[in-house]
């Protein structure tokens, strides 16, 4: 039997792969509310996205996506929270406006780099300014777990992999490596 990748699973699902240039620039963000109906179309792409690859793949830290991560060169993310039956975050033309001085390291995985998993340092909190659909922005602080998957997908749409927030010297771990599958990220109470 012939054992597929993951990077190779993701790739089948539509996932653009570590080395394609639509990861390493900064996407284009939207005029809103003039570019409306093009945000809600990237955004129904995305959450489209979502669900073939949570049928191959248990996501017990939640999930999201980036508009580069399916080729699309716009400035949309979708995050799934862990919590079963929490609302997708949608992030249009996201940007961090601030974050804690305290961070902590843990594991992450990414759709468009899945046979590896990275220590990743990230603040525990940050503070997210967002455009909604019909033009007004708005702030929301999101902790621990989430801030680290709204970091990373923000990270995507700033052209960045979190091959470059790891601590030098610092290597990916295979895929066949990592032990923590299944199960969220800890924090102290």
């Amino acid at each position: 039997m012939i054992q597929v990748q993951p990077s190779q699973q993701m790739r089948d699902l539509g996932v653009v792969q570590y080395g394609e240039e639509v990861l390493t620039r900064p996407a284009r963000p939207f005029r809103l509310p003039d570019e409306r109906d093009q945000a809600d179309t990237v955004v129904d792409q995305l959450l489209a996205a979502m669900e073939p690859i949570s049928r191959v793949h248990s996501f017990a830290k939640g999930m999201g996506i980036a508009a580069p991560q399916i080729g699309i060169d716009r400035a949309a993310a979708v995050v799934q929270p862990a919590e079963a039956g929490a609302p997708a975050i949608i992030l249009l033309n996201p940007r961090i406006t601030d974050h804690s001085p305290d961070s902590d390291e843990q594991y992450e995985g990414c759709l468009s780099f899945f046979d590896v998993r990275g220590l990743v340092p990230r603040p525990l909190a940050i503070t997210v300014e967002t455009t909604t659909l019909d033009g007004q922005t708005i702030c929301t602080v999101y902790e621990r777990g989430l801030a680290r998957l709204i970091h990373h997908e923000i990270d995507h749409l700033d052209g960045l992999l979190y091959l470059s927030r790891m601590r030098p010297g610092v290597e990916p771990l295979p895929v066949e490596q990592y032990r923590q599958t299944g199960r969220s990220w800890s924090y102290e109470a």
